[in-house]
């Protein structure tokens, strides 16, 4: 990636906010993740000025592409870095790459549990709270928790029994008062459980109280004149004040779990999906997806959610959604989190989906200028080269299946001429002669379907055609290419979902273009329209055929009146609701009563 690329097409969708940054070789592998107060800005320092490092100068000619998760501040930013470098290992890398950690302050799976500051973690049912970047801070905490609450610190068995022999006795700690002496049965396991909870109370962040009773100690001891023990206090309100325990990008309760958030505008809604593995957010992909009707946000996630589990390959069993959805999954729980570690992971999804529309209204904005016709057909040329066609493709087709669990599966094509959509090209398709999930034959029957049909017509052939999938959906799309007798009257190229690299038919080799390349911006782009326009028709059929189900069904009621109900009513559900008068105010009086009669009939299911 050259400086004026980045400068050109980069630069411009940098947030201006606080957050980590990776940066992918053309291998589409990370060699480089940084931390940033402000990832515009220091991003674009790799890309704006001339470095004295070799290493740098190196790393800088090997970035291809720049993906970037935005967090809630630069403590959080700090951790994940630190994870996401133990969990990768960039080749670039070298500071973090040892076995050093943050520390946790662990609250021990025994009897009477011992509270104590540790690097390691075990999974022995241990509460481990933090990771935590500044140290000092913890240990002035935990210094104020064992001047307030008297806890062990002995590595004794206190099981029942032993206490029960008599096996311990008191030890010094017990005489200064810094223990209650349950070795000898002298504190009760529910007495130091209420301790302990105290202190999960206090090392989760909820200080307040303790911080105005300390600043009532100040307050004493300085009108006492005692001014050592007033400032001694006065750094434990500071270091406390400061302390932040929680972190919604690295937390070993966590575990394995995703996140889901949606925003909602009039005519698109934007989705974020998180993916966190043993409490690390690995990944965040955002999309679009364009409402037709007056969709709830509900149904829309749902899709969403269906859409991109597969493409991440996810198999957490939970989600953290902002509230209830309808899944296919039905060992996947729903979690709509009001507080606590889980709602800030819900809360950073948010801020990326939020991200996410702004660019996408920068985009369209910047669309409005467009290219030049020159620029166009440059960005061609640059194709026709990379690809070694016979003739400049101005006119490329993509196709792209769309079966999401198997169910209502359809495919779309869009056509671009002259690097430009040509949207009146594009085209659905139900697939007719395949049974079941079978990508390799769906594409097979639309590539065949669609290029019969443009002989037929005496059409023009396109020149370059994408497949959007790997060696498998190339080899399908050929066969059909084959029965037509079209070979070499086209070029047809399978671009991989996963790497982004390029496959010819019989090739065992992909071909990789630089990855922010003019050619590969715009076969991506085609991609990603392909996407677009495919998602919109799967969820518009899937809509259709449940609708169909539920309102079709009844005798005396169509189509058109199914539809009509569902754009004002928005679900079935609703419509079970409503009144007869209700129902007659937006379809005639005669099928209200149906409808009506219907879901209020006991006989009915």
């Amino acid at each position: 990636m050259n400086k004026e690329f980045f400068q050109e097409s980069v630069a411009p969708t940098l947030p201006d906010a606080p957050g980590v940054y990776k940066y992918f070789d053309k291998n589409k592998k990370i060699i480089y993740v940084g931390k940033a107060k402000h990832l515009k800005k220091r991003i674009s320092s790799y890309f704006s000025k001339s470095h004295d490092n070799r290493k740098t100068d190196v790393l800088v000619s090997q970035i291809t592409t720049v993906e970037w998760v935005i967090t809630d501040n630069e403590h959080d930013a700090f951790l994940l870095e630190n994870s996401l470098i133990k969990h990768f290992k960039p080749r670039f890398n070298i500071t973090l790459k040892d076995d050093k950690t943050y520390p946790y302050v662990v609250i021990k799976n025994e009897n009477f549990p011992r509270v104590f500051l540790t690097r390691k973690i075990i999974r022995d049912g241990s509460e481990y709270i933090g990771p935590f970047t500044g140290v000092w801070r913890v240990r002035e905490l935990l210094s104020l928790i064992r001047d307030n609450i008297p806890l062990r610190t002995c590595g004794l068995n206190l099981s029942p029994e032993n206490i029960r022999k008599g096996k311990f006795k008191v030890c010094l700690e017990y005489h200064l008062g810094n223990c209650k002496g349950p070795c000898e049965g002298l504190q009760s396991e529910s007495e130091y459980a209420e301790s302990i909870q105290q202190v999960r109370h206090l090392l989760k962040g909820n200080l307040s109280s303790t911080i105005q009773t300390l600043k009532e100690s100040m307050k004493k001891h300085a009108e006492d004149l005692e001014f050592e023990k007033a400032q001694q206090i006065k750094h434990k309100i500071e270091a406390l004040q400061q302390y932040n325990s929680r972190s919604a990008v690295v937390s070993t309760r966590l575990g394995n779990i995703d996140a889901a958030s949606i925003i909602m505008d009039d005519q698109e809604a934007h989705v974020n999906y998180l993916i966190v593995s043993d409490g690390l957010v690995l990944h965040s992909k955002s999309i679009t997806i364009e409402r037709k009707l007056d969709e709830e946000a509900a149904d829309i996630l749902a899709y969403a959610v269906a859409f991109l589990r597969p493409k991440f390959q996810s198999a957490a069993k939970e989600l953290i959604s902002p509230f209830t959805i309808q899944t296919e999954e039905k060992d996947l729980k729903i979690i709509i989190p009001k507080s606590g570690e889980k709602k800030g992971l819900l809360d950073l999804s948010f801020k990326n989906a939020a991200y996410h529309r702004e660019e996408q209204d920068k985009k369209k904005r910047l669309l409005l200028k467009g290219r030049t016709e020159t620029q166009r057909m440059e960005v061609l040329e640059q194709i026709q080269d990379d690809l070694q066609l016979g003739e400049l493709p101005v006119h490329i087709e993509c196709f792209d299946n769309s079966n999401f669990q198997g169910s209502y599966p359809v495919a779309a094509m869009v056509c671009f001429k002259d690097g430009n959509p040509s949207k009146k090209d594009y085209r659905h398709f139900h697939i007719k002669t395949v049974e079941g999930i079978n990508d390799f034959a769906s594409m097979a029957e639309i590539v065949y379907r669609r290029y019969k049909r443009l002989l037929e017509e005496n059409k023009p052939l396109p020149q370059l055609v994408i497949i959007d999938g790997g060696k498998g959906q190339l080899s399908a799309a050929m066969s059909s290419i084959e029965r037509l007798g079209l070979t070499g009257r086209m070029t047809l190229v399978g671009l991989a979902k996963r790497e982004e690299s390029l496959f010819f038919p019989g090739d065992k080799n992909p071909v990789q273009l630089p990855y922010n390349g003019s050619s590969m911006l715009l076969i991506r782009r085609i991609r990603d329209e392909v996407h677009r326009f495919g998602i919109t028709f799967h969820r518009d059929t899937r809509s259709k055929g449940v609708f169909k189900n539920e309102l079709e069904s009844i005798p005396g009621i169509g189509s058109k009146t199914a539809q009509t109900l569902l754009q004002t009513f928005r679900s079935v559900n609703n419509v079970k609701k409503q009144s007869q008068k209700v129902l007659a105010s937006v379809i005639d009086q005669s099928k209200a009563k149906i409808v009506f009669d219907y879901f209020h009939d006991q006989n009915n299911p």
